[in-house]
């Protein structure tokens, strides 16, 4: 079943430059890409974007993380997207992550972890018209 999914690449991912490398596995993985952009969330934005977390602990620091650098966030279109996505994307704690994921071999941690995908179609749609409005 074909679907769309987002994921971003997260500003640690961003500084290392590996966004070619991550955007690549997607290609590989037969994925089509629709949309693409590269921007610094803003406080605002992401505050709006991350709001399923917002009474979490770790909330504040998610936000000063996201907020640190840019991203690039990309719309993905295949078969079983969003499943596909997330265990391509990883375990959240990059040292929980198999080895050959996207957390498992780049990961450093639990907040910066690389990449954010959306966990559900629901949570696409959110995303989607957060990121691209």
């Amino acid at each position: 079943m074909s679907e769309q999914t987002l994921f971003i690449v997260k500003p640690d991912g961003v500084k290392r430059k590996l966004v070619g490398e991550i955007i690549s596995r997607f290609e590989k993985k037969g994925f089509t890409i629709l949309k693409l952009k590269m921007f610094t969330f803003t406080k605002e934005l992401a505050t709006e974007f991350y709001s399923v977390h917002k009474d979490k602990p770790f909330f504040g620091e998610l936000l000063e993380y996201i907020t640190s650098g840019p991203v690039v966030v990309t719309v993905v279109e295949g078969n079983n997207a969003v499943a596909t996505t997330r265990q391509m994307v990883g375990a959240t704690k990059s040292f929980e992550a198999e080895p050959g994921s996207i957390r498992g071999d780049f990961g450093l941690g639990f907040t910066e972890n690389i990449i954010h995908a959306s966990d559900s179609t629901e949570s696409f749609d959110k995303e989607v018209n957060v990121v691209f409005k």
